[in-house]
């Protein structure tokens, strides 16, 4: 089955926003729907053009919102459904498309569906999770809760315990495990039909697509991801029929499956064979780890002992199977990694952000990582364990809470980084140098320039085992682009042949690094911490 992407994806940036410590307008200290509507003026400013909300939708707020207790209200913390109607109004009139965070494959305990489902008569939502016979019932190949409710039964749950798998069906039912629903059975049905019902409501209102949370989990006994993908396929043929703009982004960490099974976008991980490792940055601060988490160091460290070839060998592979259908997004960070900051220059994460806008895809970038946030080590909040540090309110100014909020320092969602002071939006504005203002200018040059957009044909030119520099092209029509990223902290000087039909290259952003052309071959010459991006001409 052929799908058509919307042609607005081909410029797109996406930047992500966790809602609680975005922006708080009521000054209760919790980020709310209307305080980002009061900072759109910023994410026009920054460059992007499309921001993706993390859940707002009615939760106990016990996995900060991915446990939801109803899809079709918006949680008192962040408004009403009047606020969210009024963002959409007012981000589409800056040409900003605005999509949701859908968590469609388990529920909060808390959702009517699932008390009534605990209940020991057979009734309309029994069948709507997942629950063995008998409370000594057992799936090994799930995890299920024990002793839960009224009913003699154990339930399946898709990540927390208070987040109960709903029912989409198995791919192989067990006949010894007569509860193991096949997916055309009418519950199963009901389910999802229930989820497209949901999404057309909020489609309806002017969302312009979904971020679907766990996008491969739907399915149970499903492990090439064939009848999720299917389902997925209805869902994408619902919206390229009757929302044909809107868009599909799985977080499901392997492009090819999630195109194929419709998406219009996926992030990049390590893929199939390592989905522990799901939610491991491009560029984290840890130990043993490559760009993304291989063993090793990352290749954007200042030490200069990564291995590009680890990423680069699974990007290539995803890109070749899923170019000119879909995209591959690569991000910044997100709310459950930690903030790429850690231990890293202006020069450093400029760096990183040059990679970032000017690979194929769509790029996504996460709050506060254009002003380098730090991460904060803080107590668990709301279920968020490690990640809590990368959730802290963003830093908008040098004023009271940095200019996040009104309220009462102690009823702040997250206490304030100290640095705040000095990492802050208000002065990164007025420092021509700062990150800031570089990410606006790389972002600029990403949109002005057709060639480094999401379509523009891409060539990895020197990418080795341990080595340094990281070289690759993009082109589109007649434009062409040579891009090279030397994170390493010493010089490097490599020689590549000239496959270019090219015998000048002018620099349009970047510092430190040098090229001349030959008829045969071009010198690469790269300063420490440099990068450039060229354009060439014959």
């Amino acid at each position: 089955m052929a799908f058509k992407n919307p042609a607005w994806l081909e410029h797109a940036v996406f930047y992500q926003i966790y809602p609680q410590s975005f922006y708080d307008s009521n000054g209760d200290g919790i980020g709310d729907v209307p305080g980002i509507t009061a900072k759109l003026d910023y994410i026009e400013a920054l460059g992007a053009n499309a921001i993706w909300i993390n859940p707002c939708f009615e939760s106990p707020f016990a996995d900060a919102g991915y446990d939801i207790s109803n899809f079709y209200k918006v949680a008192s913390r962040y408004g009403t459904i009047s606020d969210l109607k009024k963002l959409f109004k007012a981000a589409h009139k800056k040409g900003i498309r605005v999509i949701l965070d859908l968590v469609a494959g388990h529920t909060s305990i808390e959702h009517p569906w699932f008390k009534a489902s605990c209940r020991h008569r057979q009734n309309k939502y029994s069948n709507w999770y997942i629950w063995s016979d008998w409370w000594t019932g057992f799936d090994e190949k799930s995890r299920m809760v024990h002793g839960y409710g009224q009913r003699s039964g154990n339930y399946v749950t898709n990540f927390f315990y208070f987040q109960p798998a709903l029912n989409y069906g198995y791919a192989n039912p067990d006949p010894a495990k007569p509860w193991q629903l096949p997916i055309d059975h009418p519950d199963v049905l009901a389910v999802r039909e229930e989820l497209k019902k949901i999404m057309r409501y909020w489609l309806d209102m002017g969302c312009d697509g979904f971020r679907v949370d766990m996008a491969s989990s739907l399915v149970k006994n499903d492990p090439d991801w064939k009848y999720t993908g299917q389902f997925w396929k209805q869902v994408r043929s619902m919206l390229d029929k009757d929302y044909p703009e809107a868009i599909l982004i799985a977080e499901w960490f392997y492009p090819q499956a999630a195109i194929d099974a419709g998406f219009h976008i996926d992030f990049m991980a390590n893929g199939k064979d390592n989905q522990a490792k799901a939610y491991s940055s491009l560029f984290r601060m840890e130990k043993n780890r490559t760009l993304y988490n291989g063993g090793g160091n990352s290749f954007f460290d200042k030490n200069g002992q990564g291995d590009i070839s680890v990423f680069m060998n699974r990007y290539i592979e995803h890109y070749q199977a899923t170019r000119g259908r879909g995209y591959i997004s690569l991000y910044s960070g997100n709310h459950d990694i930690t903030r790429i900051s850690i231990g890293r220059t202006t020069d450093e994460l400029e760096l990183i952000f040059a990679f970032l806008l000017t690979m194929p895809g769509v790029p996504f970038i996460y709050y506060g990582d254009e002003i380098a946030m730090k991460y904060k080590r803080l107590e668990s909040k709301e279920g968020g364990y490690h990640r809590t540090g990368s959730r802290t309110p963003m830093q908008w100014s040098k004023e009271n809470n940095a200019g996040f909020s009104q309220g009462r320092t102690q009823d702040l969602y997250l206490p304030v980084e100290k640095s705040a002071n000095n990492t802050n939006i208000a002065a990164q504005l007025s420092n021509c140098y700062s990150l800031l203002n570089r990410v606006r200018k790389l972002i600029d040059l990403r949109k002005a320039q057709i060639a480094l957009g999401a379509d523009g044909k891409f060539e990895c030119v020197y990418c080795k085992k341990g080595a340094y520099p990281l070289v690759y092209c993009r082109a589109k029509n007649s434009s062409t682009y040579l891009i090279v990223i030397n994170p390493a902290g010493r010089d490097e000087e490599i020689r590549i042949t000239n496959s270019f039909d090219a015998a000048f290259a002018n620099m349009v952003a970047g510092r430190g690094v040098m090229v001349d052309f030959t008829k045969r071959q071009v010198l690469i010459t790269a300063s420490p911490v440099s990068y450039a991006i060229f354009k060439l001409s014959k």
